[in-house]
């Protein structure tokens, strides 16, 4: 059974039929990669926040929810009022990139934020990102580190997002192989979407450069909304907006709940200065985000419909035990 706050802020962050359409800009180091490739390292926090208050302010409108980090994104979009009132707020939890090696890799709560303090700061959602393979080392680490922020959530009556990545457990190679990133995305999504989370972000289950067709794509999707007790939503990575925009499609017939988008939205935005970063986000951006809207409205499976079960059940004296 879902608490109160947890429902609310669910229905914060989805639209009315109960589709997420989340806008996700919590990039940190990979961002001043996009901002300046040669020398990201020169990139300010004033760039940082700058680019997404520009993103936040054109994007926002059209989305159901945004998604931020603590550090140059959540803070700085609400108070400069980039962000509208009536639209989510999400933010991260964890520290960017992972400790550990490439094969064995371990998440981390950003140092001096939590659980309590996103609550605290108005936030709809918590989202916590881990690099997982069910047949790591780090496994069982993982898990528990969800775990104990599933239970924080719980304590502070809030959403809990869980964004999983993939890895290859072979040094020598960095991706997933064809085969085996459909079993390992769809067996943790199995495994993790019970771990007491609000809602799965899911990778899309199939490589889309080595797979065309877009009939195994559907029938992935299927096994991963079969896999997920919770609802699901996916995330862009590095595809691009046309590509992604069908992925989204097909996830969506086949039972997601919705999206967080990322760079398939504004990445090309990164390149650009001025009022053509502006123009770009306005345009173009704008129309992107409306293409997902259409298309959730259209295909995307209701949030509550998948949590049905777990609806508050409410009484005249439930304030007094809340």
């Amino acid at each position: 059974m879902l608490t109160l706050g947890t429902w609310r802020g669910l229905q914060a962050a989805s639209t009315p039929r109960g589709a997420f359409v989340i806008l996700a800009l919590d990039h940190r180091n990979n961002l001043r990669a996009m901002l300046r490739p040669g020398a990201p390292e020169t990139v300010t926090s004033a760039e940082m926040v700058e680019f997404k208050r520009q993103v936040v302010a054109a994007l926002a409108p059209l989305t159901s929810a945004v998604l931020l980090d603590p550090v140059y994104g959540a803070a700085q979009s609400v108070a400069g009022g980039a962000l509208p009132g009536q639209t989510g707020l999400i933010i991260a939890l964890e520290e960017t990139g992972y400790k550990g090696h490439a094969n064995a890799r371990i998440s981390e709560i950003l140092a001096g934020w939590s659980v309590e303090k996103i609550r605290r700061a108005g936030g709809d959602g918590v989202k916590l990102l881990v690099y997982y393979h069910p047949a790591a080392p780090t496994a069982r680490t993982q898990e528990d580190l969800i775990n104990r922020v599933a239970e924080d959530c719980t304590r502070h009556d809030i959403a809990l997002y869980l964004e999983v990545l993939s890895f290859s457990l072979d040094p020598a190679r960095r991706k997933l192989a064809v085969d085996e990133r459909e079993q390992v995305v769809i067996e943790s999504a199995r495994r993790l979407s019970g771990s007491g989370i609000t809602v799965l972000k899911a990778e899309f289950p199939v490589d889309y450069a080595a797979v065309p067709d877009e009939q195994k794509w559907l029938a992935a999707c299927q096994r991963l909304s079969a896999a997920s007790v919770v609802p699901w939503v996916l995330l862009s990575a590095a595809a691009p907006y046309d590509i992604f925009k069908r992925q989204v499609e097909i996830a969506a017939i086949a039972g997601a709940s919705g999206v967080m988008v990322g760079r398939a939205a504004w990445q090309e935005a990164g390149a650009l200065v001025g009022q053509a970063r502006v123009d770009f986000l306005r345009g173009e951006g704008r129309r992107r985000m409306q293409g997902l809207n259409d298309i959730l409205e259209l295909h995307a499976r209701p949030w509550h419909e998948v949590l049905s079960g777990q609806m508050p059940v409410v009484s005249d004296q439930w304030y007094r035990h809340y």
